[in-house]
């Protein structure tokens, strides 16, 4: 999470000012501790909510529930509906030492995963699985700190027999049967994320019956949440203007919706920003409206780029340093952005992925 600036306060390590280094140090804030949320709202939509006009003005205050009065007849929310694999699985070296072993991806065949500690991991060495079971280790892959390893079992299967749900590293605790099921966007579906889309952890499908009433219109993409959710922004990814690559794939159904929400001058809204990644990659420069397909992205998302595939966005409180921060910094600007996080610490509000969130429409 970064090192302790002082008692109760965290934040990410700050390099020297200049370059690529120098526009990271201005991604960073302070946060309390204590503003870190470690377990869900007892209720899927209990959560709080501060509104951020894309047309100026001061945030204001809500509860979660309150997103539909923003929302309007003919609007469009997207999701994506990614589940979050049970990736987290415990090995032991022929040594006797404990391996973590982090898939990245559900196979089948040789998968890519992040171990550890993997210092000593050698090509071709083979660990136990805790639960049973074996994994041979082929080598590292192109990405950094990422391994290629093959299980002696569909992974998927193993990852149902005896895998953890993959929480963040700051939660600083072990996944439960609670988390199991509150780590999950009540409308998942295809398996392949090692993190969870959290902007949509608040819906409820009461939620959705409300808004389906009211007329406002909600369909979903596929993009995998991948390593990038491990690992904090490097000067090296602002100076090449790229991340890591994540898999998506946007169905022809919901190109046709935005294109009907466009034609009636209604809004597109995105649910998180991996939502956001994938309709900004998949449409074309000087258009508003997406190409269906399977692709990859490795997107990066910072001010001054302007927004041509949506309109509002639901978001949770993101980290220090990252790139989800700078990705609604480009909807409202850094210096606005920050001005709000700290507001956010004075008004009590959660933050990360168990925490509350913001709408910025």
């Amino acid at each position: 999470m970064g090192r302790s600036h002082a008692p109760g306060w965290t934040r990410a390590r700050v390099g020297r000012r200049w370059g690529a280094m120098g526009e990271l140090d201005e991604w960073d804030y302070l946060l309390p501790e204590g503003c870190i949320a470690r377990v869900p709202a007892l209720e899927r939509s209990g959560s709080r909510l501060m509104h951020l006009p894309l047309s100026g003005g001061e945030p204001t205050d809500h509860a979660f529930g309150e997103v539909l009065s923003f929302l309007r007849l003919g609007d469009l929310l997207v999701g994506n509906d990614t589940r979050v694999m049970s990736a987290r699985l415990r090995a032991t070296r022929a040594t006797g030492g404990a391996l973590e072993i982090l898939l990245l991806e559900p196979g089948p065949g040789v998968v890519q995963a992040l171990l550890k500690p993997a210092r000593r991991l050698r090509e071709g060495e083979r660990v136990n699985l805790v639960g049973g079971g074996t994994v041979v280790v082929h080598g590292r892959a192109k990405d950094e700190g990422v391994f290629r390893i093959e299980f002696d079992a569909d992974p998927i299967q193993v990852m149902a027999s005896q895998g953890e749900i993959p929480l963040p590293p700051y939660l600083e605790r072990q996944a439960t049967s609670e988390d199991a099921e509150r780590y999950q966007t009540v409308y998942a579906g295809p398996l392949g994320a090692a993190a969870a889309p959290t902007a949509g952890l608040h819906f409820s499908t009461e939620l959705f019956a409300r808004l389906k009433e009211r007329g406002i219109g909600f369909e979903t993409l596929t993009l995998h949440v991948g390593i990038g959710t491990f690992r904090p922004v490097k000067a090296e990814d602002l100076a090449v203007g790229r991340l890591h690559e994540e898999r998506y794939s946007i169905s022809p159904a919901l190109v046709e919706a935005i294109r009907r929400t466009r034609e009636k001058g209604g809004r597109v809204v995105a649910i998180g920003t991996t939502t956001v990644r994938a309709l900004e990659s998949a449409t074309p420069n000087g258009d508003r409206i997406p190409v269906s397909g399977a692709s990859t992205t490795n997107i990066l998302i910072r001010p001054p780029y302007s927004l041509r595939a949506v309109d509002g966005l639901i978001t949770n409180f993101h980290l220090p340093r990252s790139s989800l921060l700078m990705l609604v910094g480009a909807m409202v600007g850094r210096e606005r952005l920050l001005s709000t996080y700290r507001s956010a610490v004075e008004r009590g509000y959660r933050f990360y992925s168990y925490g509350d969130a913001m709408l910025l429409i």
